[in-house]
């Protein structure tokens, strides 16, 4: 009876073993396909061809610009070039007459009035050798005022410069005593 025990017992470990043997040849076979195993049905083609129209339609509302947009948000755009810097533009002759002609650079801050309307900061263009009052909200060249207060005048500069996240920067210019 003994004996019968270890036939036993050796013949499942060698069909665990075989089974375990097999097991990783059997997993790389592909699965048998219903039907005729040689041609794929009917349904299976017309899936295909459904897929494929939705591809190029795709492909199509994308190249037509109105399937795909990007938003940077608060980041570099990272299709515009760094190697190309992007400078000011030749401003010799081309600046307009009066406020809107002035670069947010280029101006000094040597008043702040403050009225019933509000605060008027009264800036001074050594370029030009005038003086203007502008208010918040007022259109210089390259920017706008933002805020007044007694002491200060911020600028809205719009910046022209890939590198840099936002396309704007704040300038602060103080009134000195």
């Amino acid at each position: 009876m003994r004996t019968g025990l270890k036939m036993t017992r050796n013949l499942l470990i060698l069909l665990a073993s075989a089974t375990i043997a097999l097991a990783p040849a059997r997993a790389q076979d592909p699965a048998p396909i219903a039907g005729d195993a040689g041609a794929p049905s009917a349904q299976t083609v017309a899936d295909v061809g459904v897929r494929i129209d939705e591809i190029l339609e795709g492909e199509e509302a994308v190249l037509q610009g109105g399937a795909y947009s990007y938003d940077p948000g608060d980041r570099r755009d990272p299709f515009k070039s760094l190697e190309t810097a992007q400078t000011r533009p030749e401003l010799d002759a081309n600046l307009p007459e009066g406020v809107p002609g002035l670069l947010i650079d280029e101006v000094d801050l040597t008043g702040i009035y403050h009225t019933s309307r509000g605060y008027i900061a009264q800036l001074v263009s050594p370029s030009k050798d005038r003086s203007y009052l502008v208010r918040v909200g007022d259109q210089l060249y390259d920017g706008d005022v933002v805020r007044i207060t007694q002491q200060e005048i911020v600028f809205k500069q719009i910046v022209n410069d890939p590198t840099v996240l936002k396309p704007y920067r704040e300038v602060v210019k103080k009134l000195s005593p």
